[in-house]
């Protein structure tokens, strides 16, 4: 007898929200059978992709009525844990939740339990480790192709933060902060590469060019678009993160950089394709890896392409898709869980921290546990 689809429910259709659509319109064991979405407008682009899908206003009413197998979260950040928590408490559903997981520190514990407690998966979406370049620098230093791992740089030079519906990611109390925001992606990637865990943050981080002339009922944004972030980890690697969102120049979004006792391996790739000028510059970047051994000096580049069709169904090189198939084997097969709710928990702490080394000056140590921190 043939099954039937895994029936998902999306919370929220903003921006992310419709790149979920388009990747799960992929997959041809998935549907999207429900969507909760206020907006008016939103609703119709949704619709468009997902004409089959019941629309309702709010997640009430989407998980009184809705048949489902599964739910993605892609709400506004302030709104993930307060849903989270109603969602492990009224179902056994696996979940698919968008970081950052929490934005404030106190609520932490709170989801940490709940999840503990849950029958289902909980997957945090962190959409980074999925890129197809990414993956394959991740082989490699599991390989040990740049020997023991002693240094570790994230470098992301980009366009500023979209507008967003009633603007809620110009403020702060709103996203955690830029470094939790945005920065929770590189964070996590940091733990994931290097296999250890941060002991210790400092950030020296500023607002000197984006949102300065934008007013909301009277307040002025307060959100970080530069900085520079420094983690010591326990077994003794040190790792930096370099963020600027006034660089939508550049020809590579995000660069990392691994050095080992042997080599040095580098990992470029660009930006969403909808922002390159193609008309002036010609056809995007493609990601490249660049692998530089120490003896025999040489670089050797390696370009990693991606599906074009997959490409265009988001601005994440393809890693929404890809996270959308583990999630996919996590409820269907048993699989792993393969960025959990720790993960995803540890990497927003560390990003929290970042953010109040900004504003102290201080650098942050963080618990035994990686769930909290003091200074």
């Amino acid at each position: 007898m043939k099954q039937h689809k895994v029936r998902y429910g999306l919370l929220g259709c903003g921006m992310m929200g419709l790149e979920h659509l388009r990747n799960l319109a992929l997959i041809e064991a998935a549907e999207v059978v429900a969507i909760a979405e206020p907006d008016p407008q939103m609703q119709k682009r949704a619709s468009e992709l997902a004409p089959k899908a019941v629309m309702f206003d709010d997640i009430n009413a989407l998980l009184s009525t809705a048949e489902l197998d599964a739910i993605v979260i892609v709400t506004p950040n302030y709104q993930h844990a307060e849903q989270l928590l109603q969602i492990l408490a009224s179902t056994q559903l696996p979940v698919l939740v968008e970081k950052p997981l929490v934005t404030k520190l106190e609520q932490v514990r709170a989801i940490k339990e709940a999840v503990d407690n849950h029958p289902a998966a909980v997957w945090v979406a962190m959409e980074y480790r999925y890129m197809p370049p990414i993956a394959e620098f991740r082989r490699r230093l599991q390989q040990q192709q740049i020997g023991p791992l002693k240094m570790l740089s994230i470098r992301e030079h980009r366009f500023p933060f979209l507008s967003k519906v009633g603007h809620w990611n110009r403020f702060n109390r709103n996203t955690g902060g830029t470094l939790v925001e945005k920065c929770c992606h590189f964070f996590d990637l940091m733990r994931l590469l290097s296999q250890d865990e941060v002991i210790r943050v400092y950030a020296s981080a500023g607002q000197d060019a984006n949102h300065l002339d934008e007013t909301y009922d009277g307040e002025t944004p307060d959100i970080i678009d530069n900085g520079y972030v420094i983690l010591d980890f326990a077994g003794g690697l040190r790792a930096m993160l370099e963020l600027n969102m006034f660089a939508e120049g550049s020809r590579y979004q995000e660069e990392i950089s691994a050095v080992g006792l042997s080599g040095k391996l580098e990992c470029f790739v660009p930006g969403p394709g909808r922002f390159w000028p193609t008309q002036t510059l010609g056809p995007a970047p493609q990601a490249k890896i660049v692998y530089s051994p120490r003896d025999p000096q040489g670089p050797i580049e390696s370009t990693i392409p991606v599906d074009p069709a997959i490409l265009q169904a988001g601005d994440h090189n393809g890693s929404t898709y890809y996270q959308h198939m583990g999630f996919l084997k996590a409820i269907t097969q048993q699989g792993s869980v393969e960025v959990s709710a720790d993960d995803g928990l540890k990497a927003v702490v560390i990003g929290l921290a970042a953010q109040h080394s900004a504003r102290t000056g201080m650098a942050v140590t963080l618990s035994e546990d990686g769930l909290s921190f003091s200074d």
